[in-house]
């Protein structure tokens, strides 16, 4: 099954990486090269690009901090916003929760006002540039939100950013350091972080033209962290073990679901997907930028994991997304 995964990312791919655990098997198998021509080979250690699973670190770093005491899922989030930056308007007059931004339940709209325009001109290839840390700021200030914040689920890059943005508020220290310090050092991991152009990186490809490094300084927690499959497939594993460590607390409280999906059978927790096919737990995201797809998930009963990584964007079709899915499913599945 392995083997489909890496054909799903074909033509345009030229690495792909396959990290699984399975009933105390492990394993990272590494397909091609970093680039097109003359490159080192893809190893466990080389650098992909997560997009959107980089939700799930950010999602891991909030329980961590609510375990610490620092804040509280409930906190509004006019707690944890800078000096002079205004919340956005909310008709129904109730707040804003930490606990909404992490569930895609704020009312926030999927981007932030202001940021298409400035977009297009590369939208093909690295749309979020240009969006930093005062266009958010300004964004934020235009935002009406017009329903009932809790209320219904909408995907929202803008929503888990901006929780990004307020928790590295309340840590004291820029998103990219919070998450090194809070996270990546107790799980060791040690190819994870936000750099946009770490040693040992893949190339992007959209349609076989590579692309420059992904950069979007305005909402890190949604879509900038970078890891190796070794290093993912070593974070999946910490949730599988949750009763260990110094994150045990905040592995284990971002599995609890909290909302039912309207017209599914599927859940959310903080961040993470989950479904109960067989009976059999799974927690499961996708991310994706111009020259990157990524899977990760995991099902505790078998002690399964599984991380997807390929060097191209995501296809129209979501063939890769979808085998990496099923792979997942099978061997949670198995017996």
């Amino acid at each position: 099954m392995c083997a489909a995964v890496v054909r799903a990312a074909q033509p345009y791919a030229t690495a792909v990486t396959v990290a699984l655990a399975h009933r105390g098997r492990e394993e990272v198998r590494c397909h091609g090269r970093l680039a097109r021509g003359p490159s080192a080979p893809c190893t466990p250690d080389t650098v992909f690009e997560l997009g959107s699973v980089s939700k799930t670190f950010t999602a891991l770093l909030l329980a961590a901090m609510a375990a610490r005491g620092e804040l509280a899922l409930d906190d509004p989030l006019e707690h944890h916003l800078p000096r002079n930056w205004r919340p956005p308007s909310v008709r129904s007059g109730e707040p804003i929760r930490l606990l909404h931004l992490a569930t895609h339940t704020s009312g926030l709209p999927r981007l932030p006002p202001g940021l298409l325009a400035g977009a297009v001109p590369a939208w093909f290839s690295n749309p979020y540039a240009r969006y930093g840390e005062e266009q958010l700021r300004s964004a934020l200030a235009r935002t009406t939100v017009q329903g009932k914040p809790g209320g219904r689920y909408a995907y929202s890059n803008y929503g888990v950013g901006l929780l990004g943005r307020l928790l590295a508020e309340a840590g004291g220290a820029p998103y990219p350091e919070l998450l090194a310090d809070r996270i990546c050092r107790p799980l060791g991991l040690r190819t994870t972080g936000c750099a946009p152009d770490p040693p040992n990186r893949a190339t992007g490809y959209r349609r076989g033209r590579a692309l420059p490094p992904w950069h979007i300084p305005g909402l890190p927690g949604a879509g900038a962290v970078r890891a190796g499959g070794a290093d993912l497939l070593r974070f999946l594993l910490a949730h599988l073990r949750p009763a260990e460590g110094e994150l045990a607390t905040a592995l284990g409280d971002v599995q609890r679901p909290r909302l039912r999906l309207r017209h599914s059978g599927d859940q959310l927790c903080l961040v993470w997907n989950h479904r109960r096919p067989g009976g059999r737990d799974l927690y499961f995201h996708t991310g994706g930028t111009r020259g990157f797809t990524a899977f990760a998930g995991f099902s505790p009963l078998t002690g399964t994991a599984v991380a997807a990584l390929a060097n191209t964007g995501p296809g129209l079709d979501g063939r890769f997304l979808q085998r990496g899915y099923e792979l997942l499913r099978a061997l949670a599945l198995e017996a």
